[in-house]
């Protein structure tokens, strides 16, 4: 699904005097388990097939920026899984956001987007779900919104 299409389903188009948002949808055809951490681990969310998670940008004192861990199975985070990080830290009106593997690559096999309705942004595509090199950083503005689509159809 184009970011325009979700982004305007949802309603989540970046107003000039917002902050942005991190959003995840799940495109995959079984549930996939998100934690939001920053200093501090937040609770288990569940995402279903395409449901979405989606937070405002913050600042994270403690750690200086905030991850959005996914997994495959319901205790991935704490029982060593492989984990899929959309990580994004914010400074100013600057959002710097990151896509990355740990432990392996949990979405092997599956496309990875990551689609801005801010075009100065640049988009991430791992069209095999693994990181095929090199720098997947983009520095965007604290108004822009961020769609990371798991098991997407194309990037």
């Amino acid at each position: 699904m184009k970011f325009s299409t979700l982004a305007t389903t949802l309603g989540l188009t970046a107003q000039a005097t917002a902050l942005g948002r991190a959003v995840v949808h799940n495109n995959c055809a079984e549930p996939v388990y998100l934690w939001s951490v920053g200093g501090a681990v937040g609770p288990r969310q569940t995402l279903h097939p395409n449901e979405i998670y989606s937070e405002s940008v913050r600042h994270d004192a403690a750690s200086g920026g905030v991850s959005l861990k996914i997994t495959r199975g319901p205790d991935g985070l704490w029982d060593g899984s492989a984990q899929t990080n959309f990580a994004y830290s914010l400074t100013g009106d600057r959002v710097w956001y990151d896509l990355s593997n740990v432990f392996g690559a949990p979405f092997e096999g599956d496309a990875l987007s990551v689609n801005s309705d801010d075009p100065s942004c640049g988009n991430i595509c791992w069209a095999d779900g693994v990181n095929p090199g090199g720098n997947h950083v983009r520095d965007c503005s604290a108004e822009a919104t961020e769609v990371l689509t798991l098991c997407a159809w194309d990037c």
